[in-house]
């Protein structure tokens, strides 16, 4: 059973920045994507970035140029890093992992981001 614990997560002013980390364990296929989703308030979960583990990256437009997503592949381990945030960022946010043969995924149980103006 993989298992996925984030950490990082806080109330930040805007302009700000928060690293978010995100850890597996338990017996995870090599050939992986890990990313992050978040849902705000009354709105549909939203994928923010993933990245494989070969190291492809992808983003929301809207988070481009502020967000940057990275991997410890020899620590199963996804890291968000979140610079210039902006209110519209405040969300819960998700990690998930996907493995690439089988297509299972796990999720993290989500981390509070909140960014005052």
């Amino acid at each position: 059973q993989v298992q996925l614990l984030e950490s990082g997560g806080g109330l930040v002013q805007a302009g700000g920045s928060l690293r978010l980390t995100c850890a597996a364990s338990g017996e995870l296929a090599t050939a992986n994507t890990m990313g992050w989703y978040r849902q705000a308030p009354e709105k549909q979960r939203e994928l923010v970035a993933f990245i494989t583990d070969g190291g492809t990256a992808k983003y929301a437009d809207s988070v481009k140029g502020r967000l940057t997503i990275s991997r410890d592949n020899t620590e199963n381990t996804v890291y968000l890093q979140m610079n210039s945030l902006k209110p519209e960022d405040t969300a819960v946010y998700y990690c998930y992992v996907r493995e690439f043969f089988s297509s299972r995924s796990y999720w993290g149980q989500g981390t509070q981001v909140t960014v005052s103006s």
